[in-house]
């Protein structure tokens, strides 16, 4: 059954020629897919309307055989007409409007499949980014290791080197490009005849040609392989942060530069310390006599074991700062602190004569 041109315009039967191109060239620019509100089935639906509307003889035949017009043969019908097969007056809904036809052409190749009339992306390309995570000992990200990892990637292939020729293989200049890479032709789209450069079919966009392909990677000249890498993790390094190592990521086609590899660090917990950003935080338990009269404990750092004076009448929860015994700073000099939280242990069994010993003290 066919549609009501009308409707999807939303006019009525008597609308002028200027009514239906003023409310084609609204319609199309909102639901053009481009747009983020766009909708595709109703852009195409909109401009099979007009191309029937917009048209004096096609909209009068229209008229005459309404809901039956596809089935038209004689005396005057459509004869064979699809509805949307005829783009010939779809440019005239816009009067040459230079901007409105740049707006609504944006995308309109992807639509109807002719690729836009571009050119298409040839030579070198990039290869792939890659991440991976390595999870480290919190003493390592301390002090820094040299590590080991495997990565299963995209290399250049090493028996032709990246340029897919076999070894021994003469590799001449495309004839069919001429070495460029891309190719003139005509293509026909709905503004006409266009000159367009596509990617040369013969050499893939190379502009190079040779008779026998590497047999390892059949011409491509990448191959799928497993490496082995040594990666220097830097001391201070923190948990979260990433490592990016330029150009060992995968390598890229038609000798492009490879991507880079990113190392997402991850450090498993200490019982020990506690980091916070170059500092080092620990607690230390002492009895009351050591914190009445001072003494001097033994305190573990990420450097090892020193000594920590406790001066006479130190309370609970006081901290004491061990300057330049925290963690090494990433990309400067120095480094953090140790903070060392006392907490008095209160004896919790006394015997008698400890009772009154206290007693008599009157602490």
């Amino acid at each position: 059954m066919g549609k009501d041109y009308y409707k999807v315009l939303g006019l009525e039967k008597n609308a002028s020629q200027e009514e239906i191109k003023k409310e084609f060239r609204k319609k199309a620019h909102q639901c053009h897919p481009d747009k983020a509100n766009g909708d595709e089935a109703k852009f195409k639906e909109i401009n099979e309307a007009y191309q029937v509307l917009g048209d004096e003889k096609k909209r009068s035949q229209y008229d005459q055989y309404g809901s039956a017009f596809e089935n038209a043969q004689a005396g005057g019908g459509f004869s064979g007409f699809d509805g949307f097969r005829d783009f010939s007056g779809y440019s005239n809904g816009f009067n040459g409007d230079a901007e409105d036809l740049g707006d609504i052409f944006g995308g309109i190749g992807d639509i109807f499949g002719f690729g836009g009339g571009g050119r298409q992306k040839t030579g070198p390309k990039r290869g792939n980014d890659l991440q991976v995570l390595l999870t480290i000992d919190f003493m390592e990200a301390v002090n820094g290791i040299e590590k080991d990892i495997k990565l299963d990637k995209i290399i250049k292939c090493d028996k032709c080197q990246g340029n897919g020729a076999e070894p021994g293989t003469k590799i001449e200049t495309c004839k069919t490009c001429g070495g460029r890479g891309v190719v003139n032709k005509v293509q026909r789209t709905i503004l006409g005849n266009m000159q367009v450069q596509t990617t040369c079919h013969d050499c893939k966009g190379e502009g190079k040609s040779f008779a026998t392909k590497c047999k390892k990677c059949h011409g491509n000249g990448v191959i799928q392989d497993k490496v082995n890498l040594k990666v220097k993790i830097p001391a201070g390094i923190n948990n979260g942060e990433t490592i990016r190592l330029t150009e060992q990521g995968e390598a890229g086609a038609k000798g492009g530069i490879p991507g880079d590899l990113y190392i997402k660090i991850q450090v498993k917990a200490d019982s020990r310390f506690e980091r916070v950003g170059y500092d080092i935080k620990t607690k230390a338990n002492i009895n009351f006599t050591q914190a009445a009269l001072g003494d001097k404990i033994e305190v573990e750092t990420v450097e090892g074991k020193i000594n920590l004076k406790i001066p006479e009448g130190t309370q609970s929860g006081t901290t004491f700062k061990l300057r330049g015994k925290g963690v090494s700073r990433l990309q400067s000099r120095g480094k953090g602190d140790h903070l060392v939280e006392v907490i008095i242990k209160t004896p919790t069994s006394l015997n008698k004569k400890q009772k009154k010993l206290l007693e008599e003290l009157g602490l």
